[in-house]
């Protein structure tokens, strides 16, 4: 069973910063694309940025300049460094990867269960 555990959320000012962290564990051979997602209140979950096991990174509109996603391969995390933030940043942030276990040759996609970031005005 493979599990994403986010961590790193909480309150912050606008213009502070923060960093989210998002582990991998469980019988996992390969880690593709991962991805952070966002949720704010009354919207709909919204890409952040990805990144693929190679580093190439996208980011959305809104983040760019300000975040920057980043992954270890060999402890199986990824992370998003959040500065400049704005109080339309909050939301409920979600790790999102596709992932093959051993055994297994294709990739099956994993959700975290989120980590609440909320930026005070």
């Amino acid at each position: 069973q493979v599990q994403l555990v986010e961590s790193g959320g909480g309150l912050v000012q606008a213009g502070g910063s923060l960093r989210l962290a998002c582990a991998a564990s469980g019988i996992i051979r390969s880690i593709n694309v991962i991805s952070w997602y966002r949720q704010g209140p009354g919207t709909e979950r919204e890409l952040v940025a990805s990144i693929s096991p190679s580093g190439t990174t996208n980011y959305a509109d809104s983040v760019k300049g300000r975040f920057t996603i980043s992954r270890d391969n060999a402890k199986k995390m990824a992370y998003l460094e959040m500065n400049s933030l704005k109080p339309e940043d909050t939301a409920v942030y979600f790790c999102y990867a596709f992932v093959a276990s051993y055994g297994m040759l294709s990739y099956a996609s994993y959700w975290g269960q989120g980590t609440q970031v909320t930026v005070s005005s």
